[in-house]
């Protein structure tokens, strides 16, 4: 079986000599390089081209995640888990963003790091249990703010007509349940289409569905 290349990144050289002896006790595995600064992670990579990268994120001058960045950047196929004692929501989007593999914590046991690095060279996300459930938080976060710009240039009437639009209703139905006349409706639905640069009534709806239009709607029932 061929062993898996491994490079060590960590600027503290009793950390790597304790990481190289984990690993090379697994026989799948083998370190070929170990580097103490980003920019000589970036220069095992392109020397030695790994199958993974165990990276710390504070390093002395760039970062982990500079140097994480400029590898998956130049060597997709290299794969780069971040190892870190930092749990901070920042570091933990910044090198998910950079393109790490995975982001696991320093206080994970021997066994928790081997499946995250076994993990990473399958090309699998990996993330520490401690920092998933804030993931999922963010990602949340995000939809949300997508679906609310989604309506940014609507006024409260003009989503209550289009909420009405959704529900199939027509100009004259729509006119008497906001008690406004069927022409004032039709200048809203034809407002709305353009706002939203949809064609018809029909992609007007889908729009609203999909991005929750409901939950948008002050006072909607």
């Amino acid at each position: 079986m061929t062993k898996k290349k491994i490079l060590l990144v960590d600027d503290h050289e009793v950390v790597r000599i304790g990481l190289k002896s984990l690993l090379e006790h697994n026989d799948k595995f083998e370190v070929v390089a170990e580097a103490g600064t980003a920019t000589e992670a970036v220069e095992m990579v392109e020397k030695y081209h790994p199958d993974a990268v165990l990276m710390d994120i504070r390093l002395p001058g760039p970062s982990g995640i500079d140097a994480t960045e400029e590898i998956t950047k130049r060597w997709p196929d290299v794969r780069v888990v971040i190892l870190t004692s930092y749990a901070e929501d920042d570091m933990l989007f910044s090198a998910i963003r950079a393109g790490a593999s995975g982001y696991v914590l320093k206080q994970i046991g021997a066994e928790g790091l081997i499946a995250a690095i076994e993990a990473a060279c399958r090309g699998e996300a990996l993330l520490d249990p401690a920092v998933t459930q804030r993931v999922f938080q963010e990602v949340r976060r995000a939809v949300k703010e997508e679906e609310a710009a989604a309506f940014a240039n609507l006024s409260q009437q003009e989503k209550h007509v289009l909420a009405l639009v959704s529900e199939g209703k027509t100009n004259r139905e729509i006119a008497e349940a906001l008690f406004l006349g069927e022409g004032t409706v039709r200048n809203y639905v034809s407002s709305i289409l353009s706002k939203l640069s949809v064609s018809n009534r029909a992609e007007a709806a889908a729009y609203a569905v999909a991005h929750s239009l409901k939950e948008y709607i002050d006072g909607y029932s």
